[in-house]
């Protein structure tokens, strides 16, 4: 989405990253150091510096929330309207930070644990979605895939062409996301499944394989391996 185009469309950022850090053995990951920064500081630096992006919410858990704001004031990042309180579920932390989003169009959500994102999966997010209304970052599964039951028994195996791993960013018209929210009933682990359960088409658009999320100790050295490469 050009916005030297487009003035009148306003874009939000959800930011969520209220999530609790069981797998990472103590603390909470976003607050880890990654190259000499915190990683929730590397997420949102990059959405600070995108164009594309006019506002941004940061949802966090509870005890995060004077942590975050100021190291918001700290960085000077004029494009953050509000930190708020994460809920139980994703879905909850979603629906919160759309809550504070105001005036928008469009709207980019996108895990606080996935530092690698960039400017340009942003932009390309925007632009893919202007069709549908809804784009999802994703890259072709590059392993087989078995399908088994509870017993480990192997059912069958699904096509790998037609598989894709499913990443942030997520691009939705504003309207679209929150009318999907006001719906859903049953824990998703995605936005896109709300939206494509009102029947909307998700397009996927091509993320990139740096684009890990940080689940563990591990994705953490592989995350420092990878911005390293970058230069």
């Amino acid at each position: 989405m050009d916005k030297n185009k487009d003035q009148e469309s306003t874009v939000g950022a959800v930011i969520v990253a209220a999530g609790s850090s069981l797998r990472m053995g103590g603390g909470d990951k976003l607050f880890a150091p990654l190259c000499g920064e915190l990683l929730l500081a590397r997420v949102l630096g990059v959405f600070q510096g995108c164009k594309a992006i006019d506002q941004i919410a940061v949802v966090v858990r509870e005890e995060k929330v004077t942590e975050t704001q100021e190291l918001i004031v700290e960085r000077r990042w004029s494009k953050v309207r509000e930190v708020c309180i994460g809920g139980a579920r994703r879905q909850d932390s979603v629906r919160a930070g759309l809550e504070r989003l105001k005036g928008c169009e469009w709207v980019v959500v996108h895990d606080g644990a996935r530092p690698l994102v960039t400017g340009d999966l942003i932009e390309n997010g925007l632009k893919a979605a202007a069709d549908t209304g809804a784009a999802v970052a994703a890259v072709p599964v590059t392993d087989t895939i078995k399908i088994a039951g509870p017993d480990r028994v192997v059912r069958y195996t699904p096509a790998r062409d037609s598989m894709w791993a499913v990443q942030t960013p997520q691009v939705f018209r504003y309207d679209i996301l929150k009318k999907a929210y006001r719906k859903v009933k049953d824990e998703v682990t995605d936005d896109a499944t709300v939206v494509e359960q009102l029947g909307y088409r998700v397009v996927l658009y091509q993320g990139s394989y740096d684009n890990i999320k940080i689940t563990n100790p591990d994705d953490l050295v592989l995350a420092e391996v990878l911005l390293k490469k970058r230069g």
